[in-house]
């Protein structure tokens, strides 16, 4: 929750836990599915998604739980995880995210509108976290550059062009 003088501001953030990269974020006065499905929409446009691949760990807040959400995550093939209940830990990566948020971007001010919350928001994700902010788990490169990195070293390995085994006829 982001503290403005209109209200507070609800951050939904979808992090890749390959990159740690924010790969879709939204915000919404309110903390429910709505909020979380756009996040997931925008998730799901911005990365090619093979059904099987993935999973949506979160919390067992009701925005989780809901019919809403898990139809969705079924339809596009997607597996919904859920941690422990009242376990910060079964959530690291998104505690994680939280908490650097809170004391990189929010510091402690109230914001004077939303508006206001959601530029410092754009400016701390898309601005810093994403391309610039170093990581020592990833080798201390930002998550744009970690996965940069990962695609163009793909991309320079060799193919292998294995032959099938022959069988060995013996007498």
């Amino acid at each position: 929750m982001i503290p403005t003088r209109e209200g507070p501001l609800w951050l939904s953030a979808i992090r890749d836990a390959f990159s740690r990269r924010v790969v879709a974020w939204e915000t919404s006065a309110h903390a429910d599915a709505d909020l979380v499905l756009s996040s997931l929409e925008y998730a799901l446009t911005s990365r090619e998604v093979a059904p099987g691949e993935l999973v949506h760990h979160a919390d067992h807040g009701t925005q989780y739980t809901s019919i809403k959400l898990t139809t969705r995550l079924v339809r596009v093939g997607i597996q919904a995880s859920m941690g422990s209940v009242g376990d910060s830990f079964d959530n690291a990566l998104a505690e994680n995210l939280w908490i650097l948020v809170k004391t990189e971007c929010i510091r402690g001010r109230t914001f004077a509108t939303r508006a206001e919350a959601n530029l410092a928001l754009f400016e701390y994700i898309d601005g810093f976290y994403n391309p610039r902010r170093i990581q020592n788990r990833l080798g201390y490169l930002s998550p744009i550059e970690f996965e940069e990195k990962h695609y163009a070293d793909q991309a320079a390995a060799e193919p292998v062009n294995m032959k099938p085994r022959q069988p060995t006829l013996t007498s």
